[in-house]
């Protein structure tokens, strides 16, 4: 029996990936004794796959993170040397961060943050057991006998458990290249009622710079100024940033590939475990997309100290002569050396329908799940559950409210509601298309949306909120100007001039602002990311309006509680399969219910009748 008065932590963390930085990170920083238990302290941050962070819906993700309070963000910007703004082409709601890092770097960084937090204790050993009193988890026993005692045990394992490499016939039991998997933790939940599954993932081979020919290939230069991801880091900060290259497979590099399929683990049915459907090996992209005549491949630098690059498109479970072979048919690599080739690796997650949207497991209270044990796919996506896990761990340790975010608020929300409500049944990764409620959700918004929060819950400092609500006054007093001030604007065309307020010239999509010196004078005084922010608000003012009415139908559904327990399949009109969902997914409101597939809005009707009677 564990009495309170015993526990040797408030929070216990297993894992020292991405999500497990950002969940002992923001429970330590919440005044929680935390510890991370992870088996090699050296290995805490390690970009395991691409040393890259942000992308398409990630970027957003990341600046999420950081307005919250959290660590990627900032340590991305130390450590990166590459930044790119991606589909500047489009609109804003669709623009997303980029930025190549240095690999070992980051991790230096991660790790000197952990060791330097307060509260918080890095533990190196292997988690094999959980303590479970009275149906709630109340700690962990370790490999060597050693039982910890703590309120709450957040399980952020990554590819670990259970962890299988493979390169061709080898199989290798391993979580990462190197390091061993942990065994028997799966098993005990299993045992506690939690329902496990196999998902696959896959890395490229690493190739010696040295032996690479850019000039074959085509040069990616990164932005100037750097757009950066965190409110921590200082925008004039100097990088010396590198070239990333862009080159293709051919016919060549393809009949390599078909003609030893067989040797791959993904065909000869080796591997179980579903994979990744956005970020396929390059035999599934052979396979599948058969007509096409070439694949994009991107070289990558590995960091500013060695000459490594990662060769983004190319991941392969091929043997390592076979990877070789097919890479020195691609221009530029002719003549090429693997440093380390690319490999498949599957492991255990747990369907992430079992926990709510706090990440604290349905099956066992007191027990928290985030990142790739809940089946998603990248560092960013692990991060976010990361810090919500945290967040929620420390407030039920503090006897505080629950922390969630919707879907309107933040990708997080989405991210998190995806899981809860649909679940996954292949490693699930984040789009701007998952978003209903994308325009709001913009790269350049973050703070808006979130950082009031991460400010209620201790996370973000003085001086960040000071500068944050400077940014707003300063906001506001540009708007008062730009309606108050008359330009002549020729909007239709024609030549005949009209006089409209400048707030309201930039509606007009086709204005050229840099004709105009009210607006030149504008961000000579307030700063160009407050006037290109407005910009974009004003430009999106009119669906936005429109988006926040649904925004608040959905909220109004949101608000409607399923009392847990409830038995879906007494309640008269409900069809079966509505039921049987209803059942399985076990939503906690309404608005979580109307999301789940085979639910139609027919059944949310029968649903919130009886609700309404109950009441």
């Amino acid at each position: 029996m564990i009495m309170k008065n015993e526990f040797d932590f408030d929070i216990v963390v297993i894992g020292g990936g991405h999500a497990g930085i950002e969940a002992a990170l923001a429970g330590a920083r919440m005044g929680c004794r935390t510890a991370m238990i992870t088996m090699s302290r050296q290995a805490i941050g390690r970009m395991s796959c691409n040393p890259a962070i942000g992308g398409l819906a990630k970027g957003q993700l990341v600046k999420e993170i950081d307005a919250l309070g959290g660590e990627m963000g900032y340590a991305t910007d130390l450590a990166g040397i590459q930044f790119r703004m991606l589909n500047r082409s489009k609109g804003p709601a669709v623009q997303s961060r980029r930025a190549q890092c240095d690999r070992a770097l980051y991790s230096e960084l991660m790790i000197a943050a952990i060791s330097g937090q307060a509260n918080l204790e890095i533990i190196e050993g292997e988690v094999i057991d959980l303590i479970i009193y009275e149906s709630r988890c109340q700690g962990v026993t370790l490999a060597g006998g050693q039982k910890i005692a703590s309120q709450t045990v957040i399980i952020t394992a990554g590819t670990f458990l259970n962890g299988l490499i493979y390169r061709g016939l080898e199989r290798i039991p391993a979580g990462r290249i190197d390091e061993a998997p942990a065994i028997g933790l799966s098993q005990r939940l299993q045992s506690l009622g939690v329902q496990t599954g196999r998902l696959k993932t896959g890395t490229p081979p690493r190739l010696d710079g040295n032996t690479i020919d850019f000039s074959n290939c085509q040069a990616q230069p990164g932005d100037t100024p750097p757009p950066f991801f965190s409110n921590r880091t200082d925008p004039s900060r100097h990088v010396e940033q590198i070239f990333c290259h862009l080159t293709y497979t051919n016919e060549d590099t393809h009949r390599i590939i078909r003609d030893n399929l067989h040797l791959s683990p993904m065909y000869s049915g080796a591997i179980k475990g579903i994979g990744p459907r956005y970020c396929p090996s390059i035999e599934d992209k052979v396979v599948r997309f058969a007509e096409k005549p070439r694949h994009q491949l991107f070289l990558e630098p590995e960091g500013m100290r060695i000459s490594e690059y990662y060769l983004n498109g190319f991941s392969s479970s091929l043997p390592a002569e076979t990877q070789l072979a097919a890479l020195h048919t691609i221009p530029g690599l002719e003549q090429v050396e693997m440093t380390r080739p690319g490999y498949a690796i599957e492991y255990d997650f747990f369907p992430p329908h079992q926990v709510y949207a706090t990440m604290e497991s349905k099956v066992i209270p007191n027990l928290y799940f985030a990142g790739q044990v809940n089946g998603t796919s990248g560092y960013e996506e692990a991060a976010a559950q990361g810090i919500v896990a945290g967040i929620n761990a420390a407030s039920k340790v503090r006897h505080e409210p629950e922390f969630r975010l919707s879907r309107s608020e933040a990708y997080i929300g989405v991210l998190i509601d995806d899981l809860v409500t649909k679940s996954t049944t292949e490693p699930y990764r984040m789009f701007t298309s998952r978003a209903e409620y994308r325009l709001n959700l913009r790269d350049d918004n973050a703070e808006e949306r979130v950082l009031e929060k991460g400010r209620q819950l201790g996370l973000i400092g003085d001086h960040i909120y000071h500068q944050f609500i400077h940014r707003q006054k300063l906001r506001g007093e540009l708007v008062a100007r730009l309606k108050s001030e008359k330009i002549a604007l020729d909007d239709n065309g024609d030549g005949l001039q009209r006089r409209v307020s400048a707030y309201e010239a930039l509606r007009n999509p086709r204005l050229e602002i840099g004709a105009f010196s009210i607006y030149n004078e504008a961000s000579d005084q307030y700063g160009q990311r407050i006037l290109c922010d407005l910009i974009n608000e004003v430009r999106y003012e009119g669906y936005i309006i429109r988006q926040d009415r649904r925004v608040e139908r959905m909220r109004r559904l949101e608000s409607h509680r399923i009392p847990w327990g409830l038995d879906f399949g007494r309640l008269k009109g409900l069809k079966k399969e509505a039921a049987q969902k209803l059942s399985h997914f076990k939503p906690e409101t309404l608005g979580q219910a109307s999301r789940i597939s085979g639910v139609t809005p027919g059944d949310i009707t029968i649903l919130m009748v009886h609700l309404g009677r109950t009441r």
